[in-house]
């Protein structure tokens, strides 16, 4: 740990290379686990699920929440949110997609000047500047060490098998009578931190000789990925052996289930096991047992987090020679079948759902699953097929990445259809051209979805489909247009008896019509649909619906209503959300209309550089009414009233920036904020000293007092020593007053 902090200081793209199974990723995860206070940002993206490298760029803009914008696709995109930020990217497993990962760290090193990439693979990347830092095997007891116990407790595998078996069988212990065995164990391992951690497992079971034995068996003859990947047998026979051995110490029923779960390439919970592994004389109450059983072997991991319901994957390697396992035993097309039907079931849920493109996605958390199961499933169920592919599509347009879900809507060259019949298709494309501003492609789409819409005569379709088509013109500036759309939409609604969704499309109807300057109209149908949504929609939704009614309110020149109505949604809207900054636009506009021109452009600021951070732009109309707001209140301030609003400004994002909206920021909330330790180095900072003398002082090493001026730096928003020392007089000064109030009879009146 201590030399990669040292080599991170001096090279820009530090790789980690080794063996599979020696620890790469495990090694990468605690040292990035120490280095937020150093990084603004430190995000972690796991490729090896990922098997198409032209999916690359689009994978990793999904895992730092990237969304593409018109015109900026790709690694522009990923240029773009990145900017000049201090960041660290960690890349784990690259090794079977070394080209398109050298190919994008090349651009995003070259393009991005203060980020740091850390990378973990089998083989080094070979970009320019890249330092290669290869992760040993466990060091291994002399061959002479015989049954020393204390010369075998010098070698790290030993003491790593030690540990884990007395994890698993409690009374374990090395001596004189297992000394030699273990360290021979270790020896066939090749020190190999996984390999050892799985033999390790089976101590409570069987006696190092018996585990012995097992390796010895198949060492020569193992063949774990039998196709010349790069993850190979010849390089490490010893992951094979405990791999299989383990494999080997399965009953059927667990052998089973161990090698279906390879289709699940995104991880799983108990029901999509249950699911995926039934079938051959193995019910769905089996499955949780050997599910528990497999991760008490090391052959599933739970992944990390407390939320419900839990996931499990497993790991690349065993992942792999479980599914040649699969290929083998001729089950892979029934187990494909039941993915199949099982990722069906799950997309029937919201079947119901009028504007499904607009609402969360059952799919969302299995998107790698789908994709996967669909790319392996071809010749299976087609209408099945069709209809995940839509699915997918949609989950790819809900994450913001539109060219993967515009690809899957287009479908092969001879199916005009796309992957589903009827609107549904054409009407998703339609906002997914609007979210690339193809507006032409948008509109097309959406003309084509309700024209097919007209010919089913399915309500429901048809309702969606002028949805989409309103959106389009909404886009293009089409006001009329688009309100005629909404107004049939929520005529065929109407029909339908579903209040939330008519609700909805009179929330949208009100939003064009305020654009088409019909303020009092969207006034009376946001009165009436509001509450419907409140009480029974998601709260995206509510949120929605409560911006459009506060915007609708300060059109009609009402910024107390408006302002009751932004402050809700900043309530019930996450403040590191983009959701967050309408509201706090919203905002902005009150105060201007009441007079207070400084609030307003630090809350329009604000907002233009939490926007520039996340790369999220708001419609265009309403874009404008800001920026014609902040062009006001900057004409009714002074150059100096300017540049304090534009600094104060600077200090705020995320839930700062909505503590200040709701006007619940004070200097005491920010004192509560810091610890006791970082009170008395800012104090120290207020009176003079340096790092090295404030180390002194307190009894730290001046490493120690650099993280915690670094985490005051964070949690205040400030930049400087200078902006320490004056927030600490300038709280001082606070607190006396605070002491002299509570202390004097008549103080206020004297203050």
């Amino acid at each position: 740990m201590s030399r990669l902090r040292a080599l991170l200081r001096s090279t820009r793209l530090l790789t980690l290379t080794g063996a599979g199974g020696v620890g790469k990723t495990r090694l990468a995860l605690e040292f990035a686990r120490e280095l937020p206070n150093r990084f603004a940002r430190v995000d972690l993206v796991e490729l090896d699920s990922l098997q198409d490298g032209s999916l690359l760029t689009q994978s990793v803009a999904a895992a730092l929440g990237v969304g593409e914008r018109a015109g900026r696709t790709g690694a522009d995109g990923l240029v773009r949110a990145i900017g000049d930020t201090s960041r660290l990217l960690v890349l784990d497993n690259c090794e079977h997609l070394v080209e398109p990962c050298a190919r994008l760290v090349g651009i995003l090193l070259g393009r991005c000047p203060r980020l740091r990439i850390l990378a973990t693979g089998r083989e080094a990347l070979r970009v320019p500047g890249e330092t290669v830092f290869r992760v040993g095997e466990l060091s291994l007891p002399p061959a002479d060490a015989g049954d020393d116990v204390q010369a075998l407790l010098r070698a790290d595998a030993v003491r790593l098998f030690v540990e884990r078996a007395s994890s698993r069988s409690p009374g374990f212990s090395l001596d004189r009578g297992n000394g030699r065995t273990v360290g021979e164990i270790c020896r066939r391992l090749d020190g190999l931190t996984l390999a050892v951690e799985l033999a390790a497992r089976h101590v409570g079971a069987l006696a190092p000789g018996d585990i012995l034995a097992g390796l010895d068996d198949q060492l020569c003859r193992l063949d774990l990925l039998a196709d010349g990947s790069r993850t190979g047998p010849r390089r490490h026979s010893g992951l094979a052996a405990a791999v299989d051995w383990s494999h080997r110490l399965l009953d059927p029923a667990e052998q089973a289930v161990f090698r279906r779960l390879a289709v699940l390439v995104g991880g799983f919970d108990v029901a999509a096991a249950r699911s995926v592994c039934v079938g051959g004389g193995i019910g769905p109450g089996q499955v949780f047992r050997i599910l528990c059983a497999l991760e008490a072997k090391s052959l599933v991991v739970r992944l990390p987090g407390d939320a419900a319901p839990t996931r499990f994957r497993q790991l690349g390697a065993i992942r792999a020679y479980a599914l040649e396992r699969l290929r083998a035993s001729g089950e892979l097309p029934g187990t494909l079948r039941r993915a199949l039907a099982w990722l069906t079931g799950l997309a029937d849920r919201d079947r119901g759902d009028v504007f499904a493109d607009q609402a969360s996605s059952p799919l969302a958390v299995e998107r790698d699953n789908l994709s996967s199961v669909l790319a392996c499933a071809t010749g299976h169920d087609e209408a099945a097929q069709a209809r995940l592919t839509l699915e997918l599509a949609r989950v790819h347009y809900q994450q913001e990445q539109p060219s993967a879900a515009r690809a899957l809507l287009t479908g092969p060259p001879d199916v005009a259809d796309g992957p589903a019949p009827g609107g549904a298709a054409p009407a998703l494309a339609a906002r997914v051209a609007c979210q690339q501003a193809d507006l032409d492609e948008a509109l097309r789409r959406g003309e084509q979805a309700v024209a097919r819409e007209r010919t089913r005569r399915d309500p429901a379709g048809l309702a969606n489909a002028l949805d989409a088509r309103a959106a389009a013109r909404l886009c293009r500036e089409e006001f009329t247009e688009a309100v005629a759309d909404l107004r049939e939409c929520r005529d065929v609604l109407a029909s339908l008896g579903t209040p939330e969704e008519i609700a909805w499309c009179a929330h949208h109807l009100a939003w064009a019509l305020l654009q088409a300057g019909e303020a009092h109209e969207a006034d009376a149908i946001m009165a009436r649909c509001l509450p419907v949504l409140r009480e029974h929609a998601p709260w995206t939704r509510t949120a929605a619906a409560l911006h459009t009614a506060g915007a609708v309110r300060v059109a009609l020149g009402q910024p107390e209503s408006a302002e009751q109505l932004f402050t809700e949604v900043l309530r019930i809207t996450p403040g590191t959300s983009f959701h967050s900054l309408y509201p706090v636009e919203g905002l902005a506009l009150v105060a201007a209309q009441r007079g207070d021109p400084q609030r307003a452009l630090r809350l329009y600021e604000a907002s233009a550089q939490a926007r520039r951070r996340l790369d999220t732009e708001p419609e265009a109309p309403w874009r404008r009414t800001m920026e014609q707001a902040a062009d006001r209140a900057r004409k009714l301030l002074s150059p100096a009233a300017r540049e304090a609003a534009a600094a104060g400004a600077r200090g705020l994002y995320g839930e700062r920036l909505v503590a200040y909206a709701l006007r619940t920021r004070n200097g005491a909330d920010e004192r509560s904020r810091l610890t006791a330790r970082e009170l008395m180095v800012v104090e120290l900072v207020r009176e003079g000293l340096t790092n090295r003398q404030i180390a002194e002082r307190l009894r730290l090493s001046v490493h120690t007092v650099a993280t915690h001026l670094d985490k005051v730096r964070d949690k205040l928003g400030l930049r400087s020593r200078t902006q320490i020392a004056l927030w600490a007089a300038d709280e001082n000064r606070k607190l006396w007053f605070r002491d002299i109030r509570h202390a004097t009879p008549g103080a206020r009146g004297a203050e």
